[in-house]
């Protein structure tokens, strides 16, 4: 076979195998997905609302929804439960992720729920327990719990004193003509580890929440029950209808 064939062949298959993908993608107008860049050490990706980094409580109120919060501000990021419970300013609604991160005193004094508690409400409404629950058979009142409505499937706790995390998402009730219809949902990893699976929530208002209208948004609202519990690293992303 004639040597200038060999090598001219191949080249003409390359040449229509361009030839075909051209025209394959001709007229198609590809839109440019947005630039996020992720967070780094569980940090907040770029599109996220960053709720608390550490500096300062600009993005929070007491629930009177007016009054600066009296919570103090430790060495290194964190915040400290004192003077009451605090919400978010800005409420939300429909659905979003939100990332917290928790540390529980050790009060090897105290017992069950004078140990450690706090809570994080979800709307103002919903919480999910902040306990030092560590080692414990798990109830529905305990930490990872959404608050007598669903014991954690696991217990994942870490010990006191100890950094630990929630990722929440959360779903709000569907409603229709301001009226519920289906009730709100969450899924919860504590500590990268699945406690809750899509659970629905059969309560309006957990205890000692904020309460109101269901189909209405609300704020991220953080427990004082009494004992140092601190926070640190707070976000949300909310969750596009696609």
């Amino acid at each position: 076979m004639n040597r200038r064939l060999l090598f001219v062949a191949p080249l003409i298959l390359v040449a229509a195998s361009i030839a075909l993908a051209d025209r394959y993608i001709s007229g198609v107008v590809w839109p440019e997905p947005p630039v996020i860049t992720p967070g780094e050490n569980n940090g907040p990706p770029s599109d996220a609302i960053v709720l608390f980094d550490g500096k300062n409580l600009d993005n929070w109120v007491n629930t009177d929804g007016k009054s600066k919060p009296t919570w103090k501000l430790p060495k290194g990021g964190a915040m400290q439960v004192h003077g009451g419970n605090i919400m978010t300013r800005e409420k939300f609604g429909n659905s979003f992720k939100l990332h917290v991160e928790f540390r529980v005193p050790y009060l090897p004094d105290k017992k069950g729920q004078e140990r450690g508690n706090s809570g994080v409400y979800v709307q103002g409404r919903y919480e999910v327990q902040v306990l030092d629950s560590y080692g414990l058979d798990s109830k529905d009142n305990d930490c990872g719990a959404i608050y007598g409505v669903a014991a954690p499937k696991v217990n994942t706790c870490k010990a006191p004193t100890v950094w630990q995390s929630y990722d929440l998402e959360f779903h709000a009730p569907r409603c229709d003509n301001g009226k519920k219809v289906e009730a709100a949902r969450m899924t919860v990893h504590q500590n990268g580890v699945l406690i809750h699976d899509n659970v629905k929530i059969t309560k309006d208002n957990t205890t000692a929440g904020l309460g109101g209208d269901v189909c209405k948004p609300g704020p991220i609202m953080l427990q004082d029950h009494g004992n140092p519990v601190q926070y640190r690293n707070i976000w949300l992303l909310p969750i596009l209808k696609k």
